[in-house]
């Protein structure tokens, strides 16, 4: 059977032999692939194979990733994504408590983009890998009318690929959005990260606004060693965005926060609707880079910020702090443990 070119009809059982043969090629133990489900969008040339739990999904994947690498070379296609049915039910329920707190929102707010949300996440929750499918063939008769509301709406946009993905989908959605970047000067936002937000805002065609902040004060102490400085530059960053978003009359605010999950991920900051956008659709770290990337926005390695990378090179006690979020992000299932792996190495 010639896969590369029958991937379309291609059977489960096929599928499994060849990962066998492939495991048996690199040296691999020989273990029976534990395939739950499959799926291959011919478009976007992706397949996602679907394990029962997170031993299958390590046996497709192999030792750093040789298997599944193997595996795209052999299917001929662009990439082949592997998720673990037991971590897809868990960000099922955290979207099922996000959708019982976003209908709540949804009567009394009676606004089209929020209906447009709500519609997204009922049917991420049907097809949790599949993001950019459904937002690429979101229904156009659901967006006509909130193209034509009066919504204002503002993205905080760093840069990075998280915020990148809020923006999009706040875009897609018909938020009409307005991306605001906080700088702060280079050493918190170097003009790497500036590029990403133009470029972005320019293909997206949204307004983009650059907020200033002082954070003097919080550089010269973090670099002197007295804390880290991630947990207090974040504080300041949205107390800033949410104070334009309140001089702009802003119904919504969207944060590129993936770890406030559930019913969480929606909290209204007086008398605007914070939704951190990808906590809410339980996006992986992933996800969201696939996402970014589509849009031309690049993942830089590990935490981009030159301030907290000279802070760490000072104060090497200072990794720990950072270690620990990359730990959050891997126990709430955003980041895969080989990633994390990874991240925490750069660190160290």
């Amino acid at each position: 059977m010639n896969l590369e070119k029958d991937i379309l009809n291609i059977k489960k059982e096929n599928l499994k032999k060849l990962i066998i043969q492939i495991r048996a090629e690199i040296g691999h133990k020989r273990v029976e692939p534990d395939i739950f489900s499959f799926n291959f969008n011919q478009e976007s040339q992706e397949l996602v194979i679907i394990t029962s739990d997170r031993p299958g999904k390590s046996t497709v994947i192999g030792k750093g990733g040789w298997v599944v690498g193997r595996l795209k070379e052999e299917l001929g296609i662009r990439s082949v994504h592997v998720e673990a049915y037991s971590d897809l039910m868990v960000r099922k329920f955290r979207m099922e408590l996000a959708g019982e707190r976003l209908k709540e929102i949804e009567k009394d707010l009676k606004s089209s983009a929020i209906s447009n949300l709500a519609l997204l996440l009922d049917q991420r929750i049907q097809k949790p890998h599949q993001l950019i499918s459904l937002l690429e063939n979101f229904p156009e008769s659901q967006l006509l009318e909130s193209r034509q509301e009066d919504i204002t709406s503002v993205v905080a946009l760093s840069g990075g690929v998280d915020s990148s993905s809020s923006l999009i989908i706040a875009k897609m959605l018909g938020f009409n959005p307005q991306a605001v970047t906080v700088d702060p000067g280079s050493i918190i936002l170097p003009g790497y990260f500036k590029n990403s937000v133009e470029n972005l805002s320019q293909r997206l065609q949204v307004d983009h606004h650059y907020l200033a902040r002082d954070l003097d004060e919080v550089i010269k102490e973090s670099l002197d060693g007295r804390f880290h400085p991630c947990g207090r530059c974040s504080k300041l960053i949205e107390e800033t965005v949410l104070d334009y978003a309140q001089d702009i009359d802003a119904q919504f605010i969207f944060f590129g926060d993936l770890l406030s999950t559930g019913a969480d991920s929606l909290v209204f900051e007086g008398d605007i609707l914070r939704i951190n956008l990808p906590a809410l659709l339980a996006t992986s770290k992933g996800e969201v880079k696939s996402l970014a990337l589509k849009w031309g926005v690049e993942k830089k390695s590990g935490y981009g910020c030159p301030l907290l990378k000279e802070v760490q090179k000072k104060h090497p006690s200072m990794r720990r702090y950072s270690i620990q979020r990359i730990e959050r992000e891997t126990r709430a299932g955003v980041l895969e443990p080989g990633e994390a792996l990874d991240m925490i190495m750069r660190i160290i």
